[in-house]
């Protein structure tokens, strides 16, 4: 099929090239770099929400309550194509997906508006994939309204999320065993709307009050590291007193849809907050950022690699070994080599 086929075949509908090009995406070939680059301008369109929290917390049953109540608000607006992205833990066996049948949300799967996608962590950090960010755009190009993105759950460090997500879910429970661990700040700062899921189990009173607590003394600006070891502060607050968005605390019990409704309202709520504070195009803007800074990493590391004297890579290495010379002197020295 050529590119053009290609691209207008994502562009009707077609699930079958959308799977395979998705592939293509996450095992980095030509023809997935190229399709990329073709439909990049119908991009910047769709509402990027993020899911993350502990393991436990029902982020999976919560994601696909959310999904059906974009897909069936109960609200009179028209229904949204739903795209979802659940990243699971990679199988050492296979290198997929431990999760990859998403057994959980099979009860989406009659329903055209809905696609869903699970995607192994590969060994990246921060509770997402390499290609996340890649085939969340490519699920925007193609005309999907809302994409919901399910981190990996990896716990306090699951923050990448936020780079890429304009709404950002932050999923606790109550009686996980460690109170303290589920309302950590690295990961509680990040929310734009907090949900104490399965609230219909004991001790959600205490939890509720522990999260109210923790909210108060959440920091009013985001910090994340750019990926070169320098902290970088996000352009967007996460509390504003002109009148300003303050995350607000929903409790859910995901099984039984309670609550859905409510979480659905403050996801909107959000957006238009965005939308009126001029910050839509910021989120944006931080979003293609970061893309091409990971680009431009990935790309100059892999030119090096091309390029670099395997032998003084090996001597440099066997250096290391040693304890002889550090790494970051080695990696200096390494990259001293003439090319």
């Amino acid at each position: 099929m050529t590119l053009k086929n290609n691209t207008e075949a994502l562009r009707s509908g077609d699930r079958i090239a959308l799977a395979k090009t998705i592939s293509q995406i996450e095992d980095q070939t030509e023809e997935g770099r190229q399709v990329l680059s073709a439909l990049f301008p119908y991009t910047g369109q769709a509402h990027m929400i993020g899911i993350t929290g502990s393991p436990g917390t029902g982020k999976s049953t919560l994601t696909a309550r959310l999904a059906r109540e974009f897909r069936n608000p109960s609200v009179d607006i028209q229904p949204q194509r739903v795209g979802i992205l659940a990243v699971d833990p990679t199988s050492p066996f296979s290198g997929g997906a431990v999760l990859g049948d998403r057994v959980r949300m099979r009860d989406l799967a009659g329903d055209e508006g809905v696609y869903i996608r699970s995607m192994a962590s590969r060994g990246a950090l921060g509770g997402l994939s390499a290609a996340t960010d890649s085939v969340a755009a490519l699920l925007d190009a193609v005309g999907y309204d809302v994409i919901l993105i399910e981190t990996v759950g990896a716990g306090q460090d699951d923050v990448e999320i936020v780079r890429l997500a304009h709404t950002t879910i932050v999923v606790a429970a109550p009686d996980q065993g460690d109170d303290i661990q589920a309302i950590k700040a690295g990961i509680l700062e990040i929310a734009d709307i907090l949900v104490l899921n399965k609230a219909d189990l004991p001790g959600v009173d205490r939890a509720e009050r522990a999260l109210c607590s923790a909210l108060e003394l959440a920091g009013t600006h985001r910090t994340f590291n750019d990926g070169s070891g320098h902290h970088r502060e996000q352009a967007i607050e996460l509390h504003d007193s002109r009148p300003g968005w303050r995350p607000p605390l929903i409790k859910t019990i995901a099984l039984s849809g309670e609550g859905t409704v409510e979480l659905h309202q403050s996801i909107a709520a959000h957006r238009q907050y965005l939308v009126d504070g001029k910050l839509w195009d910021a989120k944006n803007a931080a979003r293609l950022t970061s893309m091409l800074e990971k680009q431009l990493r990935e790309h100059l590391y892999q030119n090096w690699q091309n390029r670099v004297d395997q032998k003084a890579y090996k001597r440099a290495l066997k250096s290391v070994l040693s304890y002889r010379v550090s790494p970051y002197q080695a990696a200096i020295d390494l990259l001293k080599q003439p090319e």
